[in-house]
């Protein structure tokens, strides 16, 4: 299993991926998005949990004025080149690549 904390400054998204054998869920600790899950785009927020099965596209946006927080497991694990390799991506400013 691979479990990552995730901070996505306001402007940012974690671009459309999948992973081909491994499961996902997602727990938004803190800030508000956007995800989207083969196609389905829902808000989300503190508290949720999104489930991302094997071979599935999936992206999160953070929408909000604060930086959006979440947790990532993934089973099998995922190595974290293929995670955020180059999926985070600027798209405001505040954007520091570090």
């Amino acid at each position: 299993m691979t479990v990552t904390w995730v901070d996505v400054p306001p402007g940012a998204e974690q671009r459309a991926h999948s992973h081909e054998d491994a499961e996902q869920v997602y727990v938004v600790v803190r800030g508000h998005g956007r995800m989207q899950v083969a196609g389905d785009v829902q808000e989300v927020g503190e508290g949720d949990l999104i489930f991302i099965p094997p071979a599935t596209q999936h992206s999160i946006r953070n929408d909000g004025s604060e930086t959006l927080v979440y947790v990532s497991a993934a089973s099998p694990p995922v190595s974290l080149a293929e995670l955020y390799g180059a999926e985070l991506s600027p798209v405001g400013d505040g954007y520091d690549d570090d």
